[in-house]
């Protein structure tokens, strides 16, 4: 480390941020680690609310080193990112999102774990203050693991401590293009290309905010950005892990956290167009992505949901929804070794639907009563539900295909 080098570089996008601005820039002036080893970039993408203005006025005045960069609206978090992360000096970069604050120890927390474990991302423990916030993988601190061993897939928002030699090193920038999703890109590959994560979780370094005005970054996100954003981390995920338990592992979250969501109670409060243009989108993701390792990682809620999607059934998802909504516990059947839950439409055969797509295959709650599968393994040559997922994708394309050829004729 040269005498000019910072330990951490604090990089705050900031947009029509004011009042929060004020509380944020206070909590990295006031960090335990001293004000002589950090620096803050900032960058005002457009304000029109004073944000700009503030941010230079606490420039002038602070004892931390601070640059401020007023540029036009970018239209998204990742440019103003991008534009901090060129100007940095420390050793270390964080993101901090101008409505945040930090714990006041938080820095020299997470710097002392990265130097001490000589790893390239450190998560310090997040806690929501009027909004929710990640919990699973803050159980215990962690010196060293990785993104198969443990639940940091489900944190991939930008606010982490990372190494700035590995993202100078790898290129890695957010991606301006995309409306949504351009952190989860930008931290998985982080993930998965440095050379281990840390784990603080024994103090809260992060406070994430939920605004009084609602206004959010992703507020009024349509269904079409939120699942090109859900491919786009699948496709990184597909181009840096082979096929196998791993890749199954980590497709869980994009499947879990991005598609599933889009498919659930609040399709039945949608027009039935918009529903039918989620499938539409869902279906070439099944077809492409969709496993038996991660069928078998899923409740059967979860897969019938997907599976209707696969199928471009809009029927049966409603049938499905409205079933859970009802709160009626499904029948649990066991049959020739294996055990099922009776959703609707189970054992008719709708759709060529094989009733392996009803199997449980983890752990559920089914009418208060924990329910888990029987331990016998897919038999050779059985059909089952991810196979079968999509296969029905590919015939409801030949069938699309077929029926475009057809009225092209008649046309």
């Amino acid at each position: 480390m040269n005498a000019n080098e910072p330990d951490v570089s604090v990089i705050i996008g900031a947009y029509e941020a004011m009042p929060y601005l004020v509380r944020c820039l206070e909590s990295v002036e006031g960090q335990s680690i001293g004000a002589d080893r950090i620096e803050i970039v900032a960058v005002d993408d457009g304000s029109t609310d004073g944000t700009g203005e503030y941010l230079e006025e606490f420039a002038a005045g602070s004892k931390v080193p601070m640059r401020v960069v007023r540029q036009a609206n970018s239209g998204g978090p990742g440019g103003p990112r991008n534009v901090g992360l060129s100007l940095a000096r420390g050793r270390y970069v964080f993101f901090l999102d101008a409505d945040d604050y930090l714990g006041e120890e938080a820095l020299e927390r997470m710097v002392a774990m990265a130097d001490h474990a000589g790893t390239d991302v450190v998560l310090g423990k997040i806690e929501g203050v009027n909004r929710g916030a990640a919990k699973s993988m803050y159980h215990r601190s962690a010196e060293r693991t990785d993104v198969f061993s443990s639940n940091i897939k489900f944190t991939l928002s930008a606010q982490k401590l990372f190494r700035r030699e590995l993202l100078v090193r790898l290129g890695l920038r957010f991606d301006e293009g995309m409306r949504l999703g351009e952190d989860a890109l930008f931290t998985m590959e982080a993930y998965l290309r440095g050379d281990g994560v840390s784990v603080v979780a024994d103090y809260t370094c992060y406070y994430l905010v939920g605004r009084d005005d609602g206004k959010h970054v992703t507020k009024g996100v349509d269904h079409a950005a939120i699942i090109d954003a859900a491919h786009a981390l699948m496709k990184l995920i597909a181009a840096h892990v082979p096929p196998g338990d791993r890749r199954d592992l980590l497709m869980v979250r994009p499947f879990a956290t991005s598609l599933l969501p889009q498919l659930g109670p609040i399709v039945l409060k949608q027009p039935e167009e918009r529903g039918r243009e989620k499938l539409a989108l869902v279906a070439p993701l099944m077809e492409t992505y969709w496993t038996e390792g991660l069928a078998k990682r899923l409740k059967v809620g979860e897969r019938l949901r997907l599976t209707s999607a696969a199928l471009g059934h809009f029927d049966l998802l409603k049938d499905v929804l409205a079933f859970e909504r009802a709160g009626t516990a499904a029948e649990v059947v066991e049959r020739d070794g294996r055990r099922y839950l009776a959703y609707p439409h189970f054992g008719e055969g709708t759709e060529g639907l094989p009733d392996a797509v009803y199997e449980v295959r983890v752990a559920e709650q089914v009418g208060g009563e924990r329910v888990t599968p029987l331990p016998s393994p897919v038999a050779p040559g059985r059909q089952d539900g991810a196979s079968f997922a999509r296969r029905a994708v590919r015939r409801a394309r030949r069938a699309l295909r077929g029926l475009g050829r057809g009225l092209g004729r008649g046309a």
